[in-house]
């Protein structure tokens, strides 16, 4: 059985039946959204294609990026089709490009900045939790701090569950964060740390929440991700000012001069590690910390919000928050050296004429 859709990517075709929801919805539904999100971030079908989706199985969002950009394309597992830009009207086994992922390849997920095997799996009744536990781990990126990677991903996991089946929006999951991350800056400049903590933590989870839940029921939208990205960029220097100036009421103020210090090595060394990444993307068309694999090592613990809440978390615990400042301050400036280092040390090897490639597309191609 095949059912022929209309959506602003073209021409979808969908195979088999499935009335196993996943994340809340139908198969169909699902794989529907993929297509209109693909389709509003400016993918196209080549001439004389359509998008072949097969309703038995649930997949990982990648193969249906990589089937865009290569018409011909069909991905499957054994003899059966699973997703694929093939010839409107044809038989999909008969495309030139087949690519089997029953033979466990890895694949380079770009945009997640991880290589790993992509999911796919046989959707019932049975096995949908765990589709929906792999989407949700699959959504994750390889590449990111020691918190986000190993804290909280089984909290975020229950929230996220929680969240979809109350028919939350990720937008509606981002109000409440930001709400909590407001609160927290407020907490903080009061000296009250320890609340101030419990509300930054649920919005540091809630801010992992968000971004799965989008990609997971393919929800995602152009304000979501200006709101997300935008306050993830902009509020931790106001968290480490605020935390300093609320020293006082613990009797623990730093002496002015030292203060300022603190402030401009968080603040400038904050802002110049982000021009760094930013260079480097702009000139090697990757991310800095998917370089080699010190760099992803590095990402772990380099001074980001998170890692730089446990500096202050483990200080709060002998009741010297004003270490815990000092000491991310310090922190703050050896990120940056690292991070100009690397960037001085890439600039270097092209002009050598070797070029910049991530560790893990040497990886898959060795695979």
């Amino acid at each position: 059985m095949s059912q022929l859709l209309s959506t602003s990517l073209g021409p979808v075709r969908l195979i088999g039946e499935n009335a196993t929801p996943i994340w809340g919805m139908p198969n169909a539904e699902r794989n529907r959204r993929m297509a209109e999100s693909a389709a509003k971030n400016g993918r196209r079908l080549a001439n004389g294609h359509e998008l072949l989706f097969n309703l038995t199985y649930a997949f990982d969002p990648l193969l249906l990026t990589l089937a865009l950009e290569a018409p011909g394309t069909l991905f499957t597992w054994g003899e059966a089709p699973i997703v694929g830009q093939v010839a409107q009207g044809a038989d999909p086994l008969r495309a030139p490009h087949i690519i089997d992922l029953s033979d466990g390849r890895r694949l380079y997920n770009r945009q997640l900045r991880k290589l790993e095997q992509p999911m796919v799996r046989e959707l019932t009744p049975a096995s949908r939790r765990e589709i929906e536990r792999r989407s949700y781990f699959g959504a994750y990126k390889g590449v990111t701090d020691l918190l986000t990677k190993y804290l909280w991903p089984e909290l975020a996991l229950v929230l996220t569950r929680i969240a979809a089946q109350l028919r939350m929006t990720p937008n509606m999951v981002s109000v409440i964060g930001v709400s909590l991350c407001l609160l927290a800056t407020f907490l903080f400049a009061k000296g009250l740390y320890w609340t101030g903590f419990l509300s930054g933590f649920i919005f540091m989870v809630l801010d992992t929440v968000d971004g799965k839940l989008a990609r997971c029921t393919i929800t995602s939208s152009k304000w979501g991700n200006v709101i997300d990205h935008g306050v993830d960029l902009v509020h931790p220097p106001f968290w480490w000012y605020f935390w300093g100036t609320g020293l006082a009421y613990w009797g623990l103020q730093l002496p002015g001069t030292t203060f300022a210090f603190v402030m401009t090595a968080v603040v400038a060394g904050y802002v110049l590690q982000r021009l760094i990444e930013g260079m480097f993307l702009k000139d090697f068309k990757m991310d800095i910390h998917v370089w080699r694999r010190f760099d992803s090592q590095f990402r772990l613990i380099t001074a980001r919000r998170n890692p730089n809440m446990v500096i202050l978390f483990v200080a709060l615990l002998f009741g010297r928050p004003d270490i815990g400042l000092v000491a991310l301050a310090w922190w703050t400036i050896i990120s940056l050296i690292v991070h100009a280092v690397r960037l001085a040390q890439a600039y270097g090897q092209a002009r050598s004429g070797r070029p910049i490639v991530s560790w893990m597309d040497e990886a898959e191609g060795q695979a």
